[in-house]
């Protein structure tokens, strides 16, 4: 699973994409070592439908990107449901570590916020989701500026719940 997520992040950190095979290759393997091991399909499946249904609607307004809701669906295939959600937990809170650094080193920490409230506001007057930041997709600079490839934070916080950190 480690080498797997690392594969991604390096694929997310060079390419912006995160390939469909590196996620296939994990769930095939997750599913067959669970089942190996003793794990019914079952609870497989338990680990794996919550990252689906708690990471979709992240996906549905752009605040991820579809490699990163599948490698959150991968990490449930090797992982129990009492493991994956301290991983979860971890990739946010790592995240928005690395969020903050990346507002404090652009400088446009000011500017952010205000688009963030913007959009909420927005939401909220309208009663309809839209995709974050899609108007930024234009101007790539900007898109690139104002965004993680939160496939780090997922391998970090996986290093992390396996090594024992949380």
């Amino acid at each position: 699973m480690l080498l797997l997520l690392l594969l991604s992040a390096l694929a997310d950190l060079k390419t912006d994409r995160i390939p469909n095979g590196f996620i296939l290759l994990g769930m095939i393997t997750g599913i067959a070592g669970g089942v190996l091991s003793g794990r019914g399909l079952s609870d497989i499946l338990a680990s794996m439908l919550p990252a689906f249904l708690l990471m979709y609607p992240l996906y549905m307004i752009g605040a991820l990107g579809a490699g990163d809701v599948k490698l959150f669906v991968m990490i449930g295939s090797f992982q129990r449901v009492g493991d994956f959600f301290p991983i979860l937990a971890g990739a946010f809170v790592i995240g928005a570590g690395f969020s903050l650094v990346k507002l404090a080193v652009e400088k446009n920490g000011r500017e952010r916020f205000r688009y963030f409230f913007s959009y909420l506001r927005e939401v909220w007057r309208t009663g309809h989701w839209r995709i974050y930041g899609e108007d930024l997709k234009q101007d790539y600079h900007t898109y690139c500026k104002n965004k993680i490839h939160f496939a780090v934070p997922i391998l970090l916080s996986a290093v992390c719940r396996i090594g024992g950190l949380f």
